[in-house]
């Protein structure tokens, strides 16, 4: 199912790109550069909502590398010409605050679900974006998002890995799709 809407996805961009892959990819960094600041905010509220533990020292370095991904996204798009769109920045960064806050509220597993479920979307989204950067003959560009398409991986496996086991993970999964 998710391999046909992340098709479905690609086809919706490509549409609204006109066919033009150097359009697509600038979109989907844009949408990932905003996507990054939210990431790195709630992770910082994440990771200080919990007590000393390996989980919290995991979560900080999420952090510093969804702000690495954010940078070298920024990179691209001032290789391709192209800007981060403002009112996404905004919008973005209003999401990413208060979901760090509610992280010291809201008990540990649903921050540890949620964010386990927005990395399985994030490397997509890398992935995705390499596929243009193919098509436009951009190897650095492909290698460079594919590596931070792993990485984003490699964060899913670790929520997926903490929650496994949790009373609540059926329901949610149920409910939601992801665990």
């Amino acid at each position: 199912m998710e391999i046909a809407v992340r098709r479905m996805y690609l086809r919706y961009l490509r549409n609204s790109c006109m066919g033009d892959p150097r359009s697509g990819l600038i979109r989907i960094l844009q949408n990932a550069y905003s996507g990054e600041v939210a990431a790195a905010y709630a992770y910082r509220g994440h990771w200080k909502s919990l007590k000393d533990s390996p989980e919290r020292k995991q979560i900080k370095r999420i952090e510093e590398e969804e702000w690495d991904h954010r940078r070298r996204v920024g990179e691209w798009l001032e290789k391709l010409g192209a800007k981060p769109k403002p009112a996404r920045e905004k919008i973005f960064w209003t999401i990413g605050r208060p979901l760090g806050v509610t992280c010291h509220i809201s008990g540990w597993f649903m921050p540890m679900y949620f964010a386990g479920r927005l990395e399985s979307k994030n490397s997509v989204e890398y992935e995705d974006a390499a596929k243009f950067a193919k098509e436009l003959g951009m190897s650095d560009c492909v290698s460079d998002l594919l590596d931070m398409a792993r990485v984003e991986v490699e964060h899913e496996e670790f929520f997926r890995s903490v929650v496994a086991d949790h009373r609540l993970l059926p329901a949610m999964k149920r409910v939601f799709g992801w665990g």
